[in-house]
């Protein structure tokens, strides 16, 4: 009997140690990072030492003695000192082509902690911008960031530049042109667009301030007529982009498209990129319409151009992967959140609309997203998503509702049914202050994540940068952590806060469920995607308050490093110069974490 029990136990360690190290017999590992505190995301509080990787695979995870047995002798071999590892974050809503073709040339205020150093920096980037340039920020920030909490003002925006045109956005609501960006673009008294206000003065000339009524169609427009980057230097712009993602621990995004993105005009850097193995990031990307009133023909022709999957999920470097339409499927739709304004009311005409190019959607098998901030508009735009499944089933084909900040219980369940799943940002970190001033003290969750998870909703965590909400995830990460705004205001309750890992967990299998790849990505397991992040603190156990500060150490793409830091600085491919040599990013660099 002792021996029968001696041999079951030898029996069982074998298995055991098998099934950590997984993967043993396949081969022996490219890449192999010991010494980790190894988040693996397969389960909360699961964690090992070290992991292999294969071919852009993970091959094995286990203790440092199983893996190093998969050693060869031109394995790279990293030292992980500790640190936490967790799987590379995956925003599902980020405009990462749009800033591709832009980064260069916006300063970005996004983490910077003064308006008096704001303003600073504004001054000094004026001073190295040549005649005939803009100097401009687009996005990212909120007053109250800063310890003034309260907005740079027209008199300071003039006295810091009154040589060159500036253009500053804020939000989705406000826009702001010091007095050579209105000479510059000819604005007068008489200058109207159709949604949105040019702010006259008392002398009867414009101030300065751009008002978005109710959509940001003045902003975005009047940010198109200011100048744009080289060729050249948009290939340059977006390899810079795609570096600093992954400095901020992002190995995919999902691109929502955006307005004045014009496929495929606006995708050919990327896409020519992608081909050439340069990007860094697995990127799919959704088309977004933009002829108000023509968003059929687009699609369309669209689907004679494109289609879903064509590179297999963007298998990097391979390629990008098209996934759908959206979030802009028709114009009549969009409700966009500018919290400074009353809710905007749809018209009437845009279920017709809506309808139709759903249809031509799903008869072809394409997923789509819906921008959609409003219970109100949601459940219309649910009602046409059911009349088109009546006829043509949607039958697994997933669809995407954006944002979602005030859906309803019913609406929740009507997407369960449907089959389809909500993506959620940070937006209520840059606007629950406005939000609230408008609307009041908040009694539920917004967007309410909880619930969603609760009835079996799939939730992906994104940024929407870059317009708006800065395109760093940590404070995405941060916001989903603690439910309160880049000013400080809590605006959840405690029972609807998710777990640190549950957090972790919506940015990266949560967000891979909105390509298509939650068997692919977003856990740190055998036959996952090789993109792992290097943590230079513990995000499960550090004070949280520092988690909107994170920022990777070393970053790993299909196998590869593609960014490192410090003690891993050297292990980095090299990018050329930032081009032009005046760009606010070959001074400030990105994200302001300094």
């Amino acid at each position: 009997m002792k021996l029968v029990q001696t041999t079951i136990a030898a029996m069982l360690a074998g298995l055991l140690a098998a099934g950590a190290a997984q993967g043993q017999d396949q081969g022996k590992a490219d890449l192999i990072l010991t010494n980790g505190k190894v988040a693996t995301m397969v389960k909360e509080g699961e964690f090992v030492q070290a992991v292999a990787v294969k071919d852009g695979k993970v091959l094995a995870t286990g203790t440092n003695a199983q893996i190093l047995k998969l050693k060869q002798a031109d394995t790279q071999v990293i030292d992980a000192g500790g640190r936490t590892v967790i799987p590379g974050l995956n925003d599902s809503h980020l405009h990462v082509i749009r800033e591709g073709l832009n980064y260069n040339m916006e300063l970005r205020w996004d983490g910077v902690t003064t308006l008096k150093r704001a303003l600073e920096m504004l001054k000094e980037q004026a001073a190295r911008t040549p005649d005939g340039e803009w100097v401009k920020v687009v996005g990212g920030w909120n007053e109250y960031q800063f310890a003034e909490k309260r907005l740079p003002t027209l008199e300071e925006i003039n006295a810091a530049v009154p040589d060159k045109p500036v253009f500053i956005l804020y939000l989705y609501g406000l826009g702001f042109l010091n007095k050579k960006g209105i000479e510059t673009l000819g604005y007068s008294k008489d200058t109207q667009y159709k949604d949105g206000e040019v702010e006259i003065g008392a002398d009867g000339k414009p101030t300065g301030k751009l008002i978005a009524k109710p959509n940001a169609l003045i902003l975005y427009s009047t940010l198109a007529r200011t100048n744009k980057l080289s060729p050249a230097d948009q290939v340059n712009s977006t390899l810079q982009f795609y570096r600093e993602l992954n400095r901020l621990g992002v190995t995919s995004a999902i691109d929502a498209g955006g307005g004045f993105q014009n496929y495929p005009d606006d995708y050919g850097v990327s896409l020519q990129l992608a081909k050439d193995g340069k990007l860094t990031v697995r990127t799919s990307y959704y088309l977004f319409a933009q002829r108000a009133g023509k968003e059929l023909e687009d699609f369309q022709r669209w689907l004679t151009l494109t289609h879903p999957k064509q590179n297999d999920h963007m298998f990097y470097p391979n390629g990008f992967s098209a996934e759908g339409g959206g979030e802009n499927l028709v114009a009549s739709a969009a409700d966009f959140e500018n919290f400074l304004e009353p809710r905007p009311d749809l018209p009437a005409s845009m279920e017709g609309e809506l309808e139709r190019v759903v249809e031509l959607l799903v008869k072809n098998r394409w997923p789509f997203r819906l921008h959609a901030t409003y219970g109100e508009s949601i459940a219309r735009d649910l009602d046409v998503i059911e009349k088109v499944n009546a006829r043509t089933p949607l039958n697994g084909l997933r669809f995407i509702i954006d944002h979602a900040e005030t859906i309803t219980d019913r609406d929740i369940a009507r997407i369960k049914k449907l089959g389809g799943g909500v993506a959620v940002q940070d937006r209520m970190h840059f606007q629950g202050e406005a939000y609230w001033k408008r609307y009041g003290a908040q009694t539920r969750q917004m967007p309410p994540i909880r619930k969603l998870l609760d009835a079996g909703v799939p939730v992906g965590l994104g940024t929407d940068g870059t317009r708006v909400s800065s395109y760093n995830p940590w404070p995405s990460v941060y916001w989903a952590m603690t439910g309160k705004t880049a000013g400080g205001m809590k605006i959840w309750q405690d029972k609807d806060v998710p777990s640190r890992y549950q957090a972790l967990k919506l940015i990266t299998t949560g967000s891979a469920w909105m390509s298509g790849e939650e068997k692919l990505k977003g856990t740190i397991a055998r036959g996952q995607y090789a993109d792992l992040v290097v943590l230079p603190k513990d995000v499960f156990t550090m004070d949280v308050e520092g988690v909107k500060r994170l920022e990777s150490v070393l970053t790993v793409v299909n196998g590869k490093v593609v960014y490192g830091a410090g003690p891993y600085q050297q292990l980095a491919p090299a990018l050329p110069p930032v081009s032009p040599a005046w760009s606010p990013v070959a001074t400030y660099g990105g994200y302001q974490n300094r």
